[in-house]
């Protein structure tokens, strides 16, 4: 019987898609139904992974030739989901033991209040990475404000009630946008430091201007979104400053805040529109566990 829609999105990483559907072998028990989402790669994904898919997997994929981003992606799997949940995956993650997929099922199995459950980002050979590159710093599990994207389960009910994914930000920090609107519904994210999913970083399609001017407007936007109006006056100046910041730590070229501003000043039509501000109640909770996550002892913690 199937417990588990996989979903995986990609564009032009061919070995590593492959590699990532191949360790789905370890999650027989739970007969996945596994969805991929090609983004409009150069050469279509389907031909090849299919012919190297593991024999009997349940496998589809899906392909957008618009190159709509793999947030927009990420949605179109949820809608095709055949489960109660769903783990999302980034091509270059790879699955290393049924025992964290598990217990992370375990957790929404046990506590309705949860929605999502966020995995420890690993080498392949299941050394974790450090602790700064983690959802959350700690070894026990505990609730945090949000999972890191590239693997979490998601209680597929909880992602529709909440809107699921902004496919405006296009690329980068939904994740964080969905978890504080999920907070704000008296919803729970649950970190997992134990379950430990390998993450093996694919260069391809990364650029380091992209992500610094994509982080900083979706910032900007999230707070726009989300956050009390005096915040979002605080915050907005606080993130552009910010900008000029991590630009300069990776490296980024220049122009990106004259982009960024024109990018939020297009996007305004839109927060008028589906701006939903978090109770001040909800904000000082995402602060406090920003600062300090609070040790999970629910079901599947153990």
């Amino acid at each position: 019987m199937t417990r588990l829609t996989v979903g995986i999105t990609t564009r032009n990483r061919p070995a590593s898609l492959a590699r990532c559907v191949g360790s789905l072998q370890v999650l027989a028990s739970l007969d996945p139904h596994v969805v991929v989402f090609d983004d409009a790669s150069d050469v279509p994904a389907a031909p090849a992974l299919l012919e190297t898919t593991p024999d009997g997997m349940d496998l589809a994929v899906l392909r957008d030739e618009g190159h709509v981003g793999y947030i927009a992606g990420r949605n179109r799997i949820m809608r095709e989901a055949i489960t109660p949940y769903v783990l999302l995956l980034d091509d270059d993650a790879v699955v290393l033991s049924a025992e964290s997929i598990e217990a992370a099922i375990a957790v929404l199995d046990g506590d309705a209040a949860v929605a999502a459950v966020g995995f420890a980002q690993a080498e392949a050979d299941g050394r974790p990475w450090p602790e700064g590159m983690q959802p959350a710093r700690g070894s026990v599990p505990a609730y945090v404000t949000a999972y890191i994207g590239f693997a979490h389960l998601l209680r597929r009910d909880a992602f529709h009630r909440c809107g699921g994914y902004r496919e405006g930000f296009v690329y980068y920090g939904e994740e964080k946008d969905f978890c504080l609107r999920l907070l704000d519904r008296g919803e729970r994210v649950v970190y997992l430091p134990q379950s430990l999913v390998g993450h093996l970083a694919d260069p391809s399609g990364r650029d380091a201007t992209r992500y610094v001017r994509y982080a900083i407007r979706n910032d900007c936007l999230s707070s726009l979104y989300n956050d009390p109006w005096p915040i979002v006056a605080l915050s907005l100046p606080l993130r552009m400053w910010r900008y000029r910041k991590m630009k300069a730590g990776v490296g980024a070229r220049n122009g990106g805040l004259r982009w960024i501003a024109g990018e939020v000043a297009r996007a305004l039509p839109d927060v008028r529109r589906d701006r939903r501000a978090v109770s001040w109640a909800t904000f000082r909770e995402w602060r406090r566990l920003s600062r300090t996550p609070v040790p999970y002892r629910g079901p599947g913690a153990a």
